[in-house]
């Protein structure tokens, strides 16, 4: 009969093998490109639009902002992998 240790290691690299493969399925890395900048937006937050205004390539990266303030908008380059397109529901 084989010791409990054995038993032990063998269920920690099943499970570390499974918490790895979870992890790298996740789509986190995914990003949405709305067709239409949001009327509400919450401080901070960070969307991504498709606008005339970027060139060929870039989408625009709209950041929320405090009450008062400006919301940041800079053309950025988002991979077309990465990418996808999607409505805004205002």
């Amino acid at each position: 009969m084989l010791p409990p240790a054995w038993w032990m290691m063998k269920m920690r690299v099943l499970a570390s093998v499974l918490f790895v493969s979870s992890v790298l399925a996740l789509p986190c890395s995914a990003q949405t490109v709305l067709k239409s900048e949001p009327l509400v937006l919450a401080p901070f937050e960070v969307v991504f639009v498709q606008a005339s205004i970027c060139p060929f390539g870039q989408v625009l990266k709209v950041t929320g902002a405090i009450r008062g303030l400006n919301r940041k908008k800079t053309c950025v380059v988002v991979p077309s992998e990465q990418a996808s397109l999607a409505i805004a529901i205002p």
